[in-house]
């Protein structure tokens, strides 16, 4: 698994209402939340992100509250991987259940600028600045979470653990 794209650079403490905030929650539809992603913190996300790009963020990304809207939001708005300095826990399995990879790197999240260009192998967990050739290491991804990530998220997962069983 692996992709390239753009880097989103934010900084620490992005909240869950930063993402996607609360006046939006009424919406369940992640094509429909994903027009209002980041909206206060970077209004020109929705108009300039693509498909592939990458949020890069410093510590405790995705804190506040437990809604599963902000990876939707994400997900459907193109970025394809989140790489933090660390994240939320509620907001890291939050991502993996909706098949958001999510990559802990401390001098990943330092290095990397806004705008760069990136390349990012989720499975090895290297994430490659292709501005400066330089190679970052992600702290492994749990196996069992990995598995969720191939599977497309958590309700996949189940799907093809079930249907294996019968």
């Amino acid at each position: 698994m692996q992709t390239q794209g753009r880097v989103w650079k934010f900084g620490d403490h992005v909240d869950t209402d930063l993402i996607i905030p609360a006046r939006f929650l009424n919406v369940s539809d992640p094509e429909e939340l994903a027009k209002n992603c980041f909206i206060d913190l970077r209004p020109e996300f929705v108009r300039e992100v693509r498909p592939g790009d990458i949020a890069v963020a410093g510590v405790n990304f995705g804190c506040g509250s437990s809604r599963e809207h902000a990876p939707w939001a994400m997900k459907a708005a193109g970025i394809a991987a989140v790489i933090a300095k660390s994240c939320a826990r509620i907001f890291y399995r939050n991502a993996f259940n909706i098949g958001l990879p999510v990559l802990e790197s401390e001098e990943a999240a330092d290095m990397l600028q806004d705008g760069s260009r990136i390349a990012v192998d989720i499975m090895k967990g290297h994430i490659t600045d292709m501005d400066t050739e330089t190679v970052f290491f992600a702290k492994p991804i749990p196996g069992f979470m990995m598995k969720i990530i191939q599977s497309g998220g958590l309700l996949s997962y189940i799907r093809e653990t079930e249907a294996r069983a019968v």
